[in-house]
């Protein structure tokens, strides 16, 4: 399929480079580090290659999340909101932008969000999981009350909010001691985001404001598998569930939240997320450089999915959701 368009595509700054150093082995270092650094060189030529047309651009993770100061997390985060910006004036025809977010502070998040939509012409935002503060054994979840005030200008603003995996902090990780090949995206980045975007369900957050939209990667960190149980557990009991949220889980999940195909190139886990939340709401992507540009063009191309299904995935659903409607009419 020609004229793909994928929105789990990463790139580093020097100052956030290291920060996936620890997930390749040191001899594939070298490798993993020239792609995070390269835009416009490599890059384009595995997208061309691969039909693919597009990628929205974000940072890698989980940099800014992961720099206790709120002063210098906002400063690494506008500095590389401004440096992401220039790479997409060049070839705005191939690239657009998911910023970069201080969540320490609601209040600053919520400001740069703005900038970077109003006068960057961002196309939303993308964050790392959970936000470290100066406390090293406290973490920041985005369903607290305080983060309300930040998810109303994002309502506001109409722009998707990209919740990215992070691996959980050693005291919270106690249950992978001993087994730390099971960290990162073999099962922590999954475990940790699924958590966090049910506490995101649970809060009552989409009851306040309906109309956001939250993307989640990996076809959906495992929960699309889970939904009905989450929904239906030990349903002869007949108890109201405990958390503030009005609605079924469900509900919001197929309403508020679409998925990407990033870093998970299986065909039956693909039809599970069609069934459960509909391939409306379904969006390719590659997780490059992580992941390579070919292996999920190549799975998805020839993905048993009706070519209707395919074009939706590949292309039309991201021109709908961001408003591409210049790549419509280039490509008809």
């Amino acid at each position: 399929m020609q004229g793909k368009i994928g929105l789990e595509e990463h790139f580093a700054l020097e100052e956030t480079l290291m920060d996936s150093a620890g997930f390749v082995p040191q001899t594939h270092w070298p490798e993993l580090r020239s792609r995070l650094l390269d835009i416009h060189d490599r890059r384009l030529r595995e997208m061309d290659a691969n039909g693919m047309q597009m990628m929205l651009l974000s940072l890698n993770a989980p940099a800014v999340q992961a720099i206790p100061d709120t002063v210098r997390a906002n400063d690494v985060a506008r500095r590389a909101n401004d440096f992401l910006a220039e790479q997409v004036a060049r070839r705005p025809d191939r690239f657009q932008a998911f910023a970069a977010l201080p969540m320490q502070d609601p209040e600053l998040a919520a400001r740069e969000l703005e900038r970077c939509v109003k006068e960057l012409g961002f196309k939303g935002a993308l964050v790392n999981g959970f936000s470290q503060t100066a406390d090293p054994n406290s973490v920041l979840y985005y369903d607290h009350a305080r983060y309300w005030p930040f998810w109303d200008v994002v309502q506001k603003l109409d722009v998707p909010f990209y919740l990215h995996p992070r691996n959980p902090l050693p005291a919270d990780a106690r249950i992978y001691d001993g087994h730390p090949w099971l960290l990162g995206p073999t099962w922590g980045f999954g475990q940790e985001t699924a958590v966090h975007a049910l506490r995101l369900m649970c809060s009552g957050l989409f009851d306040e404001y309906p109309k956001l939209t939250l993307i989640l990667g990996h076809m959906g960190e495992g929960l699309p598998y889970s939904m009905w149980r989450i929904d239906n557990r030990n349903a002869w009991l007949e108890t109201p569930p405990a958390y503030p949220a009005r609605r079924k889980i469900a509900e919001y999940f197929r309403e508020n939240f679409y998925l990407t195909t990033s870093g998970n190139f299986r065909t039956q886990t693909l039809i599970d997320a069609i069934l459960e939340i509909g391939a409306d709401r379904i969006l390719f992507s590659t997780d490059w450089p992580f992941e390579n540009v070919d292996h999920a063009a190549r799975w998805f191309d020839s993905a048993s999915i009706s070519e209707r299904d395919r074009e939706k995935i590949g292309r039309t659903n991201a021109i709908e959701l961001f408003g591409l409607d210049t790549l419509q009419r280039r490509q008809t």
